[in-house]
C-alpha cells in the first residue's frame, strides 16, 4: 500500500508578530516610563537599561527634542530607568533601538485638550498652525492613535490655495476653423480639405490659455487619495467627515479632469521649470509629494503614520488672534499682531552684555481711538489642572509662575501712550469648564491700576479650547467626538471635555 501523507498540521507553536511598543504621553503631563524591553535593549540581571541608557537616549535624542519631549534618567530598584516627559508640542516620533539604531517603536503626545480640540483650534484658525512634519522614519503604531485629519487638514488646505491661485498656462489645441489661427496644418488641408472640396476648412494646431491640465490631473488623484482615508477612518471622527466633505467639494472642482498619479521626476520638474515664485505653489506640491511618498495619507499603511509636531502654544495664539480680530471687526479696532512683527519694541542697552534680549513684542495689540488692549496669550505647563475651582483660586491669588505673566503685559502695557491701556491675559479653559464659568459672568477677572493719572486695567479671561470664534463655522451644531478608537464602551467615541 502506497503511503499516504499527512496533511501538514499547522504550527501553533509559531506565535504572531509582536506589536511594536507605541508609548502615548499628554502635553505637560507626567513623564511616561520607557521600559527597555526586547525592543530597545537586550535583557538586563537588574531589569533595567544597564549600559544601554545612555546609548538609546542619544540614538533618538534629535526627534524626542523636535517634539519637545524630556528624557530623564534615574536609579530605582530594578537598575536604571528611562522616562520621557512630554512638553508643549503635540505629535509623534520614532523611537530607535539603543543597538541597531533603527526604528522600533513609537512616542505620541496628545493635547491635553483632546484631539478635538486642536482639530476645531486649527480650522478655526484657516490651519494657519498646522502640523509640521519632521525629517524621521515613519512611526510605528501612530497610524491608530492620530486622527487622519492631522494630516489631511493642511494637505487640503494647501491644495484648496492651489487651485485658488493656479497659473493658467497653455495647452496646444488642433481644430478646424475658417479662419486662421496658429500654425495652419498644409498636408492635413491638401489630404482633407482640398481633397473634398472644402477649401474654406482650415486645420490649425494652436496655444490655447487654460489651466494646467497636468497639474489639475494630479491634484485630482491627490485629493482622491486623501477622501479615501478620511472615508476609511469612519463616521464617528466628525472633524474627518468634514474634511471628507471639503474633498469632496475640491473634487467637483475638478471634473473635467481624471487623476493621475505624478512621480518624483514630474513633481520634481514642475518645481523647477514653473519659476516657482511664491509660497502656495510650493506648498502646494509638497503636500502632493506627501501623499505620492505614501507617508501617512493616502498609502495605505494604516500603522504606522507620520512623524510631525505640532507646537500648541502657536495654535493657541493664532486662536485668540482669530477671536480678537473678530470682536475688533464688531467694534471698529485696530489689530496690529507680533506674529507679523508689527508689534515690536527695540530695546537700547548700554551694556552690549544684554543684546540677547534686543525687543518687547507683545502677541496682539489693539486700538480704539486713545484706548489701547494688550493680549497676551497663554499656554503653558502651570495651566494643566486650570478647573473652575482653579481658575478661582488664579483670579484670587496670582502667585508664582503666574504672576510672572503678570509682569510681562505689565511691561508691554508701559510701552503705550493713550488714555486708557487693558493689559490681557487669555488662558485655555475646557470647554465645560468655560460654559460653567461664562454663565455666571466669571470667565472674566479684572484689576485696575491708577499711576501719574494714567489707568491700567488687568483682565484675566478664560476661553474655550476648542470652539470656533463666531461659531461652527460649519461644523454643525452638534458636539465634536473626539478620536479614540479604543476607548471601551463608548464605540470609539466621547464628548468633548
Amino acid at each position: 500500500m502506497r503511503n499516504r501523507r499527512r496533511p501538514r498540521r499547522p504550527n501553533r507553536s509559531a506565535n504572531p508578530p509582536e506589536q511594536r511598543p507605541l508609548h502615548v504621553g499628554t502635553d505637560h503631563g507626567e513623564p511616561v516610563l520607557i521600559p527597555p524591553s526586547s525592543h530597545f535593549a537586550p535583557p538586563q540581571r537588574d531589569r533595567g537599561w544597564g549600559a544601554f541608557a545612555e546609548p538609546f537616549i542619544r540614538a533618538n535624542e534629535a526627534a524626542l527634542a523636535e517634539l519637545d519631549v524630556k528624557p530623564t534618567l534615574e536609579a530605582g530598584e530594578e537598575g536604571l530607568r528611562i522616562r520621557l516627559r512630554p512638553g508643549g508640542r503635540a505629535g509623534a516620533v520614532p523611537l530607535c533601538s539603543a543597538q541597531t539604531q533603527r526604528p522600533i517603536g513609537g512616542f505620541v503626545v496628545r493635547p491635553r485638550f483632546g484631539w478635538a480640540g486642536v482639530g476645531r483650534v486649527l480650522h478655526a484658525t484657516g490651519w494657519a498652525a498646522a502640523p509640521r512634519l519632521g525629517a524621521f522614519p515613519l512611526v510605528p503604531g501612530s497610524g491608530r492613535e492620530v486622527p487622519p485629519w492631522v494630516i489631511a487638514g493642511p494637505v487640503l488646505e494647501r491644495l484648496r490655495q492651489l487651485l485658488d491661485s493656479q497659473e493658467r498656462g497653455y495647452e496646444e489645441r488642433e481644430a478646424i476653423l475658417a479662419k486662421p489661427r496658429g500654425r495652419i496644418l498644409w498636408d492635413q488641408y491638401r489630404t482633407v480639405s482640398l481633397a473634398r472640396g472644402r477649401w474654406h476648412r482650415l486645420p490649425c494646431r494652436y496655444p490655447e490659455l487654460d489651466a494646467d491640465p497636468k497639474l489639475r490631473r494630479f491634484i485630482r488623484w491627490t485629493l482622491e487619495q486623501v477622501h479615501r482615508s478620511l472615508l476609511a477612518a469612519g463616521y464617528d471622527d466628525l472633524m474627518g467627515r468634514f474634511l471628507a466633505t471639503e474633498a469632496a467639494g475640491l473634487l467637483d472642482r475638478l471634473s473635467e479632469v481624471t487623476g493621475q498619479a505624478p512621480s518624483r521626476q514630474q513633481l520634481d520638474e514642475l518645481t523647477r521649470n514653473r519659476q516657482v515664485s511664491g509660497a502656495v505653489f510650493r506648498q502646494g506640491l509638497e503636500a502632493m509629494a506627501w501623499i505620492f511618498d505614501e507617508r501617512g495619507l493616502g498609502g495605505g499603511r494604516t500603522l504606522d503614520g507620520l512623524a510631525w509636531h505640532l507646537p500648541l502654544a502657536e495654535a493657541w495664539e493664532a486662536y485668540v488672534e482669530a477671536i480678537v480680530r473678530e470682536e475688533a471687526a464688531r467694534t471698529g479696532g485696530d489689530v496690529r499682531v507680533g506674529r507679523l512683527r508689527e508689534t515690536i519694541f527695540p530695546i537700547s542697552w548700554s551694556d552690549p552684555v544684554h543684546r540677547s534680549l534686543g525687543h518687547l513684542e507683545p502677541d496682539i495689540v489693539v486700538r480704539h481711538g486713545s484706548r489701547v488692549q494688550i493680549v497676551d496669550a497663554k499656554y503653558k505647563s502651570h495651566l494643566v489642572e486650570l478647573d473652575e475651582h482653579g481658575w478661582r483660586r488664579f483670579a484670587d491669588d496670582l502667585r508664582g509662575r503666574h504672576r510672572a505673566d503678570l509682569h510681562q503685559v505689565l511691561a508691554y502695557a508701559s510701552l503705550f501712550e493713550a488714555s486708557e491701556v487693558k493689559a490681557t491675559l487669555a488662558y485655555p479653559l475646557r470647554w465645560d469648564t468655560w460654559e460653567s464659568l461664562s454663565s455666571r459672568g466669571r470667565d472674566r477677572s479684572h484689576a485696575e491700576l491708577l499711576h501719574g493719572g494714567r489707568r491700567v486695567l488687568l483682565e484675566l479671561r478664560g476661553l474655550p479650547f476648542g470652539q470656533p470664534p463666531g461659531g461652527t463655522r460649519g461644523l454643525g451644531s452638534e458636539d465634536i467626538v473626539s478620536w479614540s478608537p479604543s476607548a471601551p464602551g463608548t464605540g470609539g467615541r466621547s464628548r468633548l471635555s
